[in-house]
């Protein structure tokens, strides 16, 4: 995965800055509703949902919202440094 990473062009990498910070912004969301939401109240669609009736209802997903947070905040970082300013090979080589 790194080398992938590695053989592409800047270009390429600068085209998923948008959607990583659109995926941030959705897991972000996410996060703030496994913090905030307890079990019973998840949505069907997000994991740990449980029904009404479970012993453990009236519990929050806290790992869950971690993670979320987590890969958040590593794709915000991305796009960070992706847009950052374009260096060239000889700038550093020059004093």
């Amino acid at each position: 995965m790194i080398y992938a990473l590695a053989a592409m062009s800047a270009s390429t990498l600068r085209k998923l800055v948008i959607p990583a910070i659109v995926l941030g912004g959705v897991l972000l969301v996410v996060a703030i509703v496994y913090f905030v939401t307890p079990e019973h109240s998840l949505p069907s669609f997000l994991p740990g949902h449980a029904a009404v009736g479970s012993t453990e209802a009236n519990h929050h997903h806290t790992k869950h919202g971690i993670a979320a947070l987590v890969v958040a905040l590593g794709c915000f970082a991305f796009a960070w440094f992706q847009t950052g300013p374009k260096t060239s090979s000889a700038a550093g080589s020059g004093a």
